[in-house]
């Protein structure tokens, strides 16, 4: 049979409106740890702040591109990779008396939904540590996408937040004489993410 211009022109218009139908296609981005910091920072004596970081960090996203509030994110954290710049500090923190790391290994956090203003917004999720699962809110900038010189697409963003480690069984610390405590029950998060496309 043989095909006319009309009925070809029809078939392409047709085809060019299923596309445009088609959600937009969701990227896969893999967490680069190399350009990526999980930190922390806790009060220490009531007076100063200890600051620490875990080393052994993996994640992925998914979402529009240019389009946080599409994003839905996964981080895995190995507990036992964490560092305050002091051994003897950190081998207390994985300890019983904190985070207990042969019992819980992992810390995870799974998103649930980003309300964005501009570049700005809350990235909302439920953050599992040491047994225990809550919701949590991060202040997210999404500082934007760019090509690297050997052909990846990157993509960087900057959160905080604070928690109560009291909310997750983390209970340890001491008073002290002029009040206060040790360890602060405050902590705050301070992550910067750097991912980059799967190919």
């Amino acid at each position: 049979m043989k095909t006319t211009r009309k009925s070809l022109l029809g078939f392409m218009v047709l085809s060019a409106t299923v596309l445009l139908a088609l959600p937009a296609a969701a990227a896969d981005w893999n967490l680069d740890a190399s350009h990526s910091h999980v930190g922390f920072k806790v009060k220490h004596m009531a007076i100063s702040k200890v600051t620490g970081s875990f080393g052994d960090v993996t994640g992925t996203l998914t979402g529009e591109a240019d389009k946080p509030a599409t994003f839905l994110a996964e981080i895995t954290i190995q507990v036992a990779s964490v560092d305050t710049g002091n051994e003897k500090r950190d081998e207390h923190l994985t300890g019983a008396d904190f985070f207990d790391v042969e019992k819980f290994p992992t810390m995870t956090f799974k998103s649930t939904g980003v309300a964005t203003d501009g570049g700005d917004g809350v990235l909302t999720g439920e953050l599992t540590l040491h047994g225990v699962t809550k919701t949590v809110e991060l202040e997210l900038e999404y500082l934007g996408q760019v090509n690297d010189p050997w052909g990846n697409t990157r993509m960087g963003f900057s959160a905080e937040g604070k928690i109560d480690r009291r909310d997750f069984g983390l209970t340890w610390s001491k008073a002290l004489e002029a009040g206060g405590l040790v360890v602060g029950n405050d902590v705050e998060i301070e992550l910067e993410i750097e991912l980059v496309r799967a190919k």
